[in-house]
């Protein structure tokens, strides 16, 4: 009798334990109303190729990135991704447009302006900039 008592009590703990909980709306912070320490935006540009072009399609996009917080940021072509409207997504080449985002730290307050390329002719959709520090950003290509 007490092996089942234990069974059945096991049981209804891991049942327990496995059914998803939701916060309802309401109960969600409003995500517009904050703003958020790094600011991104993002239009199409066209590749201007460098000498360390060796042909083939390439596609750029003119990111905007804002320091709108109170510490430093470190801005790195490497914390890029693009996303195509196809919903593949890519990782930027080094060293292809003449006006690749630098790798700098912005104070607050200040903003940067650089290409970042990713190899193929594409339509892009979104650029995701994401810090050392984990926050992450994105912005519609427009």
């Amino acid at each position: 009798m007490r092996r089942n008592t234990a069974t059945a009590i096991l049981a209804t703990l891991l049942l327990t334990a496995c059914v998803p909980t939701q916060t309802p709306a309401a109960d969600k912070p409003a995500a517009a109303t904050k703003q958020t320490a790094i600011g991104l935006t993002a239009k199409p540009v066209e590749f201007k190729p460098t000498v360390l072009h060796r042909g083939g399609d390439y596609t750029s996009v003119a990111v905007t990135v804002t320091n709108n917080g109170r510490k430093d940021l470190s801005v790195n072509p490497f914390y890029f991704k693009v996303t195509d409207t196809e919903g593949g997504v890519h990782r930027p080449e080094l060293g292809m447009d003449e006006n690749q985002i630098d790798t700098l730290t912005l104070a607050p307050g200040e903003h940067v302006t650089g290409s970042i390329t990713v190899k193929g002719a594409m339509k892009l959709a979104s650029v995701t900039f994401a810090d050392v520090l984990g926050t992450s950003v994105r912005a519609s290509v427009s």
